[in-house]
């Protein structure tokens, strides 16, 4: 936590996982448990050394992620474990084989997920979000029964089943029909029913139910750092992000609401963020800082920043470091 002069500027990581951990991190990599597998994967802010030795980490991976051409890549076994399938991913193969499942339990929320290795390294499923999820749960139980949660960029779907167990009504919006129909088998696995599934780029849909007049209790955002539309429209956060978040203020309910942002652009800052939701909400109202993940060393792997923003809400304080 760094403070100056009154301003506080947290790091929050989760710490309530039982299935998932940050083994340890260093040399451009991070060694992770995800349920029975443990994987290595390439880690651009990992710039230090790792903690324990590169043989001690190897001989424990089960499966290494290898970066290809245009950013895709494949998952490699471990050569001395030899465990899985050389050579295919789960995306190229549907996402109906090697998939597994994860549990996050916690005093608020009770979720499942399904886990896949895809081309592009990840597994459906950003660990160090488990924090958001607690606040997203508690935002939604300070808000009237029955609140309207929208989730833009929402992947596979973590948020939204947070909001959804804590008893609101959510929207989960993502333009990848694949990811949306990946989180509609998070919700099942879940026992979760009733979510409003949306297929549709987020400032389109936003603009469109800002001329409809409809409102909501919670806006969640997790945009990209940089995309490509369906119609080959660039998306780069740094340029979009001021006009967007325009945009979510006029959906927001006028006396009360909460709205969560969490990007992973290195161009960002949780300074840049205070400097942008600051006009709108006092400092009491308002959280910028640090998302991270604390390894079995006690080190901390920065993983990218966030904004917490309430109006009207009285909040539990959650202990940040």
């Amino acid at each position: 936590m760094i403070e100056n002069d009154g301003l506080i500027l947290p790091v929050r990581y989760p710490k309530h996982w039982k299935q998932y951990e940050l083994i340890d991190s260093g040399n451009g990599l991070k060694w992770e448990q995800f349920g029975a597998k443990i994987l290595q994967r390439p880690e651009p802010q990992a710039l230090w050394s790792p903690s324990s030795s590169l043989a001690s980490l190897r001989s424990m991976t089960h499966w290494r992620f290898e970066p290809g051409g245009s950013r895709n890549g494949s998952w490699i076994p471990h050569e001395r474990t030899g465990k899985g399938q050389q050579g295919r991913s789960s995306v190229e193969a549907g996402l109906d084989s090697d998939r597994w499942p994860i549990t996050y339990q916690s005093q608020a929320l009770n979720l499942r997920f399904h886990l896949a290795m895809t081309a592009f390294k990840h597994v459906g499923l950003f660990p160090e979000q488990a924090d958001n999820w607690e606040f997203i749960a508690s935002a939604v139980k300070a808000l009237p029964a029955g609140a309207k949660v929208l989730n833009l960029f929402a992947y596979t779907g973590g948020a939204s089943l947070a909001a959804a167990q804590a008893g609101a009504q959510v929207y989960h919006l993502d333009s990848v029909r694949q990811v949306v129909d990946w989180a509609r088998r998070n919700a099942d696995l879940s026992g979760l029913s009733g979510l409003h599934w949306v297929v549709e780029d987020a400032r389109k849909f936003v603009q469109r139910e800002m001329k409809r007049g409809h409102v909501y209790d919670a806006v969640l955002l997790d945009p990209p750092a940089y995309g490509i539309g369906s119609s080959g429209e660039r998306w780069k956060l740094e340029d979009q992000l001021g006009a967007l978040l325009d945009e979510v203020k006029q959906l927001l309910h006028p006396q009360r609401h909460a709205m969560l942002l969490n990007a992973y652009s290195l161009g960002l800052s949780p300074l840049i963020l205070r400097a942008m939701l600051s006009p709108s909400y006092p400092d009491k109202d308002l959280e910028c800082g640090e998302t991270a993940l604390q390894d079995r060393h006690s080190r901390l792997l920065p993983l990218g920043i966030y904004a917490r923003a309430t109006k009207g809400l009285l909040l539990p304080s959650m202990p940040s470091r």
